[in-house]
């Protein structure tokens, strides 16, 4: 009878121990699930600050010639561009450098051909028409000619809020864009053409304070490619 007893409080002992080591063992799981997340996220955090677009982009009151990285996200609809431009001397004393940062938002983007109708060849394939394109953006001219507040040698308020140091812009416009064949793909994923007609703060305050402006005056085309990296 003892022996029996002492049986039973083995087995219920050995059951305990094993309850609470898989109760331990989860925690660590649970632990370990918890870090790994935390890595995880921070990981992602740090991989979406990697450009994943290069652009290159003729005019639009950025320079003759502006290029630069870019991110885009929210599923292709937003962009964010962050270009470096330069400006001929023409008839001033030397060239200048402009810089820029660009938001653009594309809210449709329609697919012309897929990348993987068979009935097309290779570069006919994968072709996708943005038809509307939306952009505003902040450019500066770097060098001392240009001032963000107005210098103490004008009279007061001569050019009121107006600042030649910055530039405030909004521009519509289109891109098409061809999604590269995987097994042809190198240094980027896909490659757009875009156009954009724009115009600055400046030039819109002289249109309203004089209607004869002719619009010619106060929009500009620009064209630019840019490469999907990622």
């Amino acid at each position: 009878m003892r022996w029996n007893r002492f049986v039973i409080n083995i087995c219920l002992l050995v059951q305990v121990v094993a309850v609470f080591a898989q109760d331990s063992i989860n925690v660590v799981n649970q632990e370990n699930a918890t870090y790994r997340h935390r890595v995880e996220l921070r990981q992602r955090r740090w991989a979406s600050l990697i450009p994943n677009q290069f652009v290159i982009q003729n005019a639009g009151n950025m320079g003759v010639l502006s290029a630069g990285i870019g991110w885009g996200y929210g599923r292709q609809h937003w962009e964010t561009h962050l270009l470096w431009g330069y400006i001929p001397k023409h008839q001033s004393t030397r060239g200048k450098l402009t810089m820029t940062l660009k938001e653009n938002f594309i809210p449709w983007n329609l697919p012309i051909t897929g990348p993987h109708d068979t009935s097309a060849t290779a570069w006919k394939r994968g072709w996708t028409l943005s038809p509307l394109t939306a952009s505003l953006y902040v450019n500066t001219v770097y060098g001392h000619e240009f001032w963000k507040s107005q210098p103490s040698r004008y009279p007061d308020k001569y050019y009121e809020f107006m600042s030649t140091k910055f530039r405030l812009n909004v521009a519509l416009g289109q891109h098409i864009t061809w999604e590269i064949p995987s097994n042809r793909r190198k240094y980027a994923k896909s490659v757009t053409l875009f156009y954009e007609v724009s115009s600055c703060d400046l030039y819109i305050r002289a249109k309203f304070q004089d209607s004869s402006v002719p619009l010619k005056d106060i929009l500009g085309l620009s064209i630019g490619v840019k490469l999907q990296t990622l």
